[in-house]
């Protein structure tokens, strides 16, 4: 199990960003939560196993189709054991 917090920079609000995020999340079986920043930047925590948690992670560096990523930082912490992913 591994957790990562996400910070998505770009043109990521108002794109659908989080939504989509959340039902990649489900897909993948990750758990976390993704929310909008008031600078503009998503932020996200993605626990799960490495190769899920990895592919949702590539999946953040391209947003869906309306966003424009500009950049993604990632953090490795530690897992907490989450069973659910949430939109705020």
């Amino acid at each position: 199990m591994v957790r990562y917090r996400v910070l998505v920079s770009g043109r990521v609000q108002g794109v659908f960003f989080r939504d989509a995020c959340r039902r990649m999340a489900r897909e993948q079986g990750v758990a976390g939560w993704v929310r909008n920043l008031p600078d503009g930047q998503v932020e996200a925590v993605f626990e799960g196993r490495p190769e899920d948690v990895d592919r949702l992670v590539a999946w953040a560096r391209r947003g869906p189709s309306r966003a424009a990523v500009a950049d993604v930082a990632v953090q490795a912490e530690s897992p907490e054991g989450l069973d659910t992913f949430l939109s705020r």
